[in-house]
């Protein structure tokens, strides 16, 4: 592998590739790596909230990210965490949930949905869909325009997003105007080449993910629907634009290019790029110049997405 050298101390401070089985010890480990700034951005206001779950399950927690001199109706962005379905929490995506508010002058509402092995899909996915419907249902008394709510999320986070564009485009709403990918987890097949070459690398490699779906889909797992593993759509007509991004060395890289490609065959606008010398969760190195490319994109992307260009009618 030809990583870009300025992720390299990165990899040797990670050592060897960690074990996702144990899925506490794992939790651990990425709330350490993955915690909130030490300075809040003042921007933003940061307000905790318990929104009505799915039927028959628990509220959901949500974490409201709001630009503070927003104007109304605002667009929102739902955000969704990764961690391989397993781990993570939206208090470990402040920075990012953050930097999409202020990019966007907009809301958002970062998810706590209910994680696998403990709760495998669909309670994930039904969480995001709630915390969707509830943001859509009180649009009004939120100040958002309901027309501009995208959906956004990395790793296990990105494959949650594309389900639920699937599932609010075939359950008739709440409508997205758009979904922003960041190496998305969104194949349980495994058998791209990228998934099968990388056993080894950085952050995420082929054991881990196997194990990840195995914790996402459950012990009794029979035929899996689109909306867990979005890369098995055969109609994705209809669905929103899409930003899809992929690291060079990620065993997600293949999936992610060749949803991409499905995408661009049914017709819906995608935007795809593919940093080189990166692997899965390097911005971890947040001063490297490619990490600093990749983080700024995501600024640029969603702020054009929901503001649209300078000029434009949401334009600044």
């Amino acid at each position: 592998m030809h990583i870009d050298p300025e992720l390299t101390a990165l990899v040797e401070s990670l050592g060897p590739p960690g074990d996702f089985s144990d899925v506490e010890s794992a939790r651990e480990m990425i709330a350490a790596l993955f915690t909130a700034p030490a300075q809040p951005d003042e921007r933003v206001e940061v307000t905790e909230q318990l929104i009505a779950g799915p039927t028959d399950a628990p509220d959901v927690r949500v974490l409201l990210h709001s630009f503070k001199a927003r104007v109304a109706p605002s667009p929102a962005v739902i955000y969704i965490h990764g961690g391989g379905f397993a781990v993570g929490t939206p208090e470990g995506e402040t920075a990012g949930a953050t930097s999409a508010a202020v990019a966007t002058e907009g809301l958002v509402v970062n998810v706590d949905y209910r994680l696998a092995p403990e709760h495998p899909y669909p309670a994930g996915l039904e969480d995001c869909y709630a915390a969707l419907s509830w943001l859509a249902g009180h649009a009004e008394e939120l100040g958002i325009d309901p027309t501009r709510i995208a959906v956004a999320g990395g790793s296990a986070g990105g494959g949650l997003s594309a389900g639920l564009a699937h599932l609010a485009r075939d359950r008739g709403g709440p409508s997205l105007c758009f979904q922003y990918l960041a190496i998305p987890e969104l194949d349980d097949r495994l058998e791209t080449g990228s998934m099968q070459s990388f056993v080894g690398t950085p952050m995420w490699n082929r054991p881990s993910a196997v194990r990840s779906w195995e914790y996402y889909l459950g012990p009794d797992k029979a035929e899996v629907p689109v909306y867990a593993a979005p890369a098995r759509a055969t109609d994705l007509a209809g669905l929103p634009p899409a930003y899809i991004s992929v690291c060079e060395y990620d065993p997600l890289r293949d999936e992610g290019i060749a949803y991409a490609q499905a995408l661009l065959s049914a017709g819906v606008s995608v935007e795809l790029h593919l940093f080189p010398g990166t692997f899965h969760g390097s911005t971890l190195v947040a001063e490297a110049q490619v990490s600093q490319r990749m983080i700024s994109e995501t600024s640029a992307v969603l702020r054009r997405a929901l503001l649209g260009p300078p000029g434009g009618p949401h334009g600044r």
